[in-house]
């Protein structure tokens, strides 16, 4: 798709800098559908995301372009103003909103989903009330402990909306009990919510990496086209909790879908 077909802006901030979008990547004809990356970051920071950041989300980018390109969608990387959360400013919620209205702005009323990795996982769930939004997905979702347990993250927002939570069962750096909190809450407000849980596995979900890539692109384009769900997501998503959250991610999934 030609760059130039599609000016990319930000809103005016003096001082503050601007979130982009990155580069489109994906169908070169009609756009039917967007995907919205958000990269993880660190809990503070007024700097730039890093290059690092953006660079993790190149291998579920190639892989969501390659299958989703015949079915007209177009995936971005979501550049933040700033790297970090920053607190009661949330500044990764307010990028993914005007990310998503910048979207709409671009390829008019189609739907759009957030996938979120990392701080960008929360900031995906936050964000989800917005209008265009009909899907999330959180990747190893950072949830301060302090926060989720004595003033937990609102779910309402979640309300009308698909929601897949995946998450290591070894993650050190985000707490996996906290992100089944969350789902367990959100499944009581709309059933649409699943959660998968990958065994022995980090927060970088690199051991098994091409299972969960395979599980993102099926939920994204299941949800975002209306194709049929992987058995495993259509049963995790009618499940009952607690077995619809904390659904284990299968060895070789995906590989008979040809993703």
């Amino acid at each position: 798709m030609p760059e130039q077909a599609l000016p990319q802006r930000g809103p005016e901030g003096p001082g503050t800098g601007v979130p982009r979008l990155g580069k489109p990547v994906g169908t070169e004809h009609s756009v039917h559908g967007v995907a919205l990356l958000l990269p993880g970051g660190p809990p503070t920071g007024a700097r730039p995301p890093s290059v690092r950041a953006l660079a993790a989300q190149r291998p579920l980018v190639r892989r969501l372009a390659r299958v989703g390109a015949a079915e007209g969608l177009v995936v971005h990387v979501v550049r933040y103003r700033h790297r970090g959360w920053n607190g009661s400013a949330a500044d990764p919620v307010r990028d993914a909103h005007w990310a998503a209205d910048e979207a709409v702005r671009l390829y008019g009323d189609v739907p759009v989903c957030l996938v979120g990795t990392d701080m960008g996982g929360r900031a995906a769930l936050r964000a989800a009330g917005h209008p265009a939004v009909t899907s999330v997905l959180a990747l190893a979702p950072w949830l301060p402990e302090p926060e989720a347990v004595l003033d937990p993250d609102p779910v309402r927002q979640l309300t009308g909306r698909r929601v897949l939570l995946v998450h290591g069962t070894n993650d050190e750096r985000t707490d996996p009990d906290l992100s089944f909190r969350l789902a367990e809450r959100a499944k009581k407000v709309n059933r649409d919510v699943c959660r998968f849980e990958v065994h022995s596995d980090g927060h970088g979900l690199r051991q098994h990496r091409s299972e969960v890539l395979s599980l993102a692109v099926d939920f994204v384009l299941g949800s975002l086209f209306g194709r049929h769900y992987a058995r495993p997501v259509a049963d995790a998503l009618a499940a009952p909790p607690p077995l619809g959250l904390r659904m284990p991610l299968a060895s070789g999934f995906g590989g008979s879908l040809g993703y």
